[in-house]
């Protein structure tokens, strides 16, 4: 029963090698589905359900963080019964503090379950320390990252190059802000895997060594 987690670069080909190595292992990839699924377990409404990750990280604006402002992320109405047993309809609004716990109780809860691969949220940090739980960092150079968005995004190359560094700059702060580490950080992970020197199936093989290694 264990967890691999992997932080990837946007264009390493991580997303892949993370689908790939839940396909040869068995494992379930960490999606809003499954989310879910743990979160209805835990007591929690479907409707609160919000998959706060870095992919879905805004940067914020010097103002933004000068005042700390709370950001909103959805708004939702929640149907409900009162005292007289008349239907009632309450409007609630969800903010990135209440999205990042939900994601951080459901991970701790992943853990308990075992067998299941988490690609970014913090994870690396959420289970730094948690036995049983391989950590994995893909990375690759940044022409064949550029080559990889243009082709998967149909972008030209200067999009391609912006809108990776604009990705990589908010994956930087998510880390930073909500838990204080910089995700290059090499000590965070058990390995750090360059996708220029190795293919995905090559990838997969490296980190079924190491998982063995972490569950012996």
């Amino acid at each position: 029963m264990s967890i691999v987690t992997i932080s990837r670069e946007v264009g390493s080909g991580g997303d892949e090698v993370a689908h790939r190595l839940c396909e040869v292992l068995g494992y379930r990839y960490f999606d809003k589905a499954l989310m879910t699924e743990v979160a209805v377990k835990m007591g929690i409404s479907e409707a609160e359900v919000i998959d706060y990750s870095e992919d879905s990280y805004k940067l914020r604006s010097f103002i933004d963080n000068l005042f700390r402002r709370r950001e909103p992320l959805a708004t939702i109405t929640v149907r409900g019964t009162n005292s007289a047993g008349e239907i009632t309809h309450m409007t609630e609004v969800l903010d990135e503090e209440r999205a990042l716990k939900l994601i951080q109780r459901t991970i701790e809860r992943l853990r308990e379950r075992g067998n299941v691969v988490i690609v970014g949220r913090g994870s690396q940090v959420i289970l730094r320390d948690a036995p049983g739980v391989l950590h994995i960092r893909i990375v690759a150079p940044i022409e064949q990252r550029i080559s990889y968005i243009m082709i998967n995004r149909s972008l030209t190359r200067g999009e391609a190059r912006e809108y990776i560094e604009t990705k990589d700059r908010a994956s930087a702060e998510y880390l930073r802000r909500f838990y204080g580490v910089d995700w290059n950080d090499p000590s965070l992970y058990h390995l750090v895997i360059n996708m220029g020197k190795w293919n995905v199936d090559e990838a997969v093989e490296i980190i079924q060594c190491a998982l063995k290694k972490i569950q012996s």
